[in-house]
C-alpha cells in the first residue's frame, strides 16, 4: 500500500513497474544492471481516488497523460532499483496530496481608499520627474 495521507493509500497492484538501464555515470554498472524505474499508474481508473481528487489530479497532470490515460513515472537517480521505485511511489504520493486539498477560492476585494489615493500620488510624482528629464521645448 502506497500510503498518501491518514484516510486515503493506494493499493500496489494498481502500479506496474518496468525496468531499464539508466543513463548517466556509473561504469561498467550501467552496462549490467536495469536500475532505472519506470512506473505506470492509470488515475482515472483509480478506484482508490474519490471524485474530486480525480478531478483535480487528471486537470494538473493532462500533459503527462498518455493515449490511455496511464501516467508514467521514472526514476534513474540513484544506482539502486529498490530506491528508484522508492522515488517513483513519492513523486506519486506527493502528487495525489497536492490535489487532495481543493485550491482556495479567491475573493474579489476592492482596493483601499487610502490604496488608491498613493497610487495617484505616485503617479502625479513619477510623471514630474518625467517632465523634469525633458529637454527645452522647442517655442
Amino acid at each position: 500500500m502506497l500510503r498518501i495521507s491518514e484516510r486515503l493509500s493506494i493499493p500496489m497492484d494498481e502500479f506496474t513497474f518496468e525496468f531499464a538501464r539508466s543513463g548517466g555515470p556509473g561504469g561498467q554498472n550501467v552496462n549490467k544492471v536495469n536500475s532505472k524505474a519506470l512506473l505506470r499508474w492509470a488515475p482515472g481508473r483509480s478506484p482508490s481516488l474519490s471524485e474530486p481528487v480525480r478531478a483535480r489530479l487528471l486537470a494538473k497532470l493532462r500533459s503527462k497523460l498518455t493515449t490511455e490515460g496511464e501516467w508514467l513515472v521514472t526514476s534513474q537517480k540513484t544506482r539502486d532499483q529498490s530506491r528508484n521505485i522508492d522515488d517513483c511511489l513519492e513523486k506519486v504520493r506527493l502528487a495525489v496530496l497536492a490535489a487532495l486539498t481543493p485550491p482556495t477560492l479567491r475573493r474579489a476585494t476592492k482596493p483601499t481608499k487610502a490604496s488608491q489615493t498613493r497610487r495617484v500620488d505616485d503617479k502625479v510624482r513619477r510623471s514630474e520627474t518625467k517632465k523634469l528629464r525633458r529637454g527645452p521645448s522647442s517655442e
